[in-house]
């Protein structure tokens, strides 16, 4: 057939049409292959590519998988580095080891996420929002020197409001405030809804910088790539790590009877200075600039007795820290592993991990929630009940509230709190933290918790009557869940 054809002369828009289509496939589909990610999750986007070639690109293009560039960030760390080698050099100095059994852990996670193991004088469970924003304006109301916060929902809402006034007070009294929060997660505050407050607490002295501004950025859209995490420093000695954001959703004492069921930690110990470290880079990387030196950022804390370790990752690197240590603690299990989480999406690596511990006798117990704040999420996760119950993995869903607590048992001495998800989104797009306490009391203090929980779980049955549009849905929303 020839360019002359009459029936190409007669449509000449879809032969070309079909060449551009083709085309295009053939350069987007080579793009994405020579990116190198998991296969799963290229092959997903290759489908997404190919089926929807204009509306796939600009998806792609604002929400597809992209590497964060911190190259000022590291010339600044660098900086950091020779301007304060003594606090430092003093963050990974004088602690004690870890127990001799997790050894080969903490050496994973340092080398995935430059943290070192430390530890701390006190870690305090936080089982509500309401206790967890009862602490921090505890805490907040003794600073003297400084307060970090990085979140990734900050509502204007009572609770925000009640901690957003603390903050401004002792930004008046000469505190240095730095508030740090999430462009999409806290939309609502750095609108005008939250704007009067922010103005409040900027004419006092305090600042504000905003990770990854909703802007549509013409070369890099980092949509999908959020932060996160919620951490709190206070005056370098107390610190805040967890699941829970300052919003009245988790606070009970606002919503007594539909509040998110969470958990958080208070942290006193050097295990605090890891934290400080944390923010000070996402501060750097947010505002463009680091905060003035100051020689109480890092203040010097004896080693406690609790062993821990800080666990941070997120697409900055291709080493995935948080999704590497979550598999090499299901790994270490012998005896039990008790995971709560509410968005249940695991990569291949993570649903081999638990079933293998489940099939090797270790009594494996997932708790989710029975409904969640996405429908497509909750169906993807009850996709997997099936081949988590062959092998012997006992699932329970959280009835009434909603579960949003994040934390694993393994044995008798691991536990672990944090910001992330058991999901592609955590481990891969996210920028998440956590904390992990080698400890027997503070992990039968977690495990009671966790047991406390089951009260509200209800078994889910091997049986499972699911309609048939509902199989279809759960199918569809597991095949497309390395996007979500």
């Amino acid at each position: 057939m020839h360019l002359t054809d009459p029936m190409l002369l007669g449509h000449p828009w879809t032969f070309w049409l079909g060449w551009a289509w083709t085309l295009s496939s053939v350069v987007l589909t080579t793009w994405i292959v020579l990116q190198r990610r998991a296969p799963v999750s290229t092959l997903a986007w290759i489908m997404v590519l190919n089926l929807m070639p204009v509306l796939g690109l600009v998806v792609y293009h604002y929400f597809g998988p992209r590497r964060v560039r911190r190259q000022r960030l590291k010339r600044w760390h660098q900086k950091a580095v020779l301007m304060s080698q003594t606090d430092l050099a003093a963050l990974g100095a004088g602690q004690p080891p870890a127990p001799l059994w997790a050894r080969q852990h903490t050496r994973l996670i340092q080398a995935a996420c430059g943290i070192a193991p430390s530890s701390a004088h006190r870690v305090e469970l936080l089982a509500s929002g309401g206790a967890t924003l009862e602490a921090l304006l505890r805490e907040v109301t003794q600073a003297r020197r400084h307060i970090h916060l990085e979140y990734y929902i900050f509502e204007p809402d009572h609770t925000g409001t009640r901690l957003l006034q603390a903050l401004t007070e002792r930004a008046r009294a000469g505190v240095q405030v730095r508030l740090l929060v999430d462009a999409i997660g806290s939309a609502r505050l750095l609108s005008r809804h939250g704007r009067a407050l922010l103005d409040e607490l900027r004419a006092a002295g305090g600042e504000l910088a905003v990770f990854h501004p909703r802007r549509l950025d013409r070369l890099r859209p980092l949509v999908n790539l959020r932060t996160h995490r919620k951490i709190v420093v206070v005056d370098g000695h107390a610190g805040f790590v967890g699941g829970i954001n300052l919003t009245d959703d988790e606070n009970e004492q606002v919503r007594p009877h539909d509040a998110y069921r969470d958990t958080h930690l208070l942290i006193r110990g050097g295990a605090v200075r890891w934290l400080q470290y944390v923010f000070l880079k996402d501060w750097h990387y947010a505002e463009g600039r680091p905060p003035g030196h100051d020689a109480h950022l890092l203040p010097e804390q004896p080693p406690g007795s609790l062993p821990v370790q800080i666990v941070a990752s997120g697409p900055d690197t291709d080493m995935e820290g948080m999704h590497r240590a979550m598999i090499d603690a299901l790994h270490l299990a012998r005896q039990r592993i008790w995971l709560a989480t509410p968005y249940f999406v695991p990569t291949e690596a993570a649903l081999m991990a638990l079933t293998n511990a489940a099939l090797r006798g270790v009594q494996v117990k997932l708790m989710v929630p029975e409904r969640s704040d996405s429908r497509i999420v909750s169906a993807a996760a009850r996709s997997y009940y099936a081949e988590l119950q062959a092998a012997g993995v006992l699932v329970f869903e959280y009835r009434g509230r909603v579960l949003h607590a994040k934390t694993l048992v393994v044995d008798e001495a691991y536990g672990m709190v944090g910001s992330a998800n058991f999901d592609n989104r955590s481990f891969r797009l996210n920028f998440e933290v956590a904390a992990v306490v080698f400890d027997a009391d503070f992990n039968h203090r977690l495990a009671a918790m966790f047991q406390a929980d089951l009260s509200h779980c209800h078994l889910v049955p091997m049986q499972r009557h699911t309609p048939p549009l509902q199989r279809l849905f759960e199918s569809v929303a597991r095949l497309g869940s390395p996007l979500l």
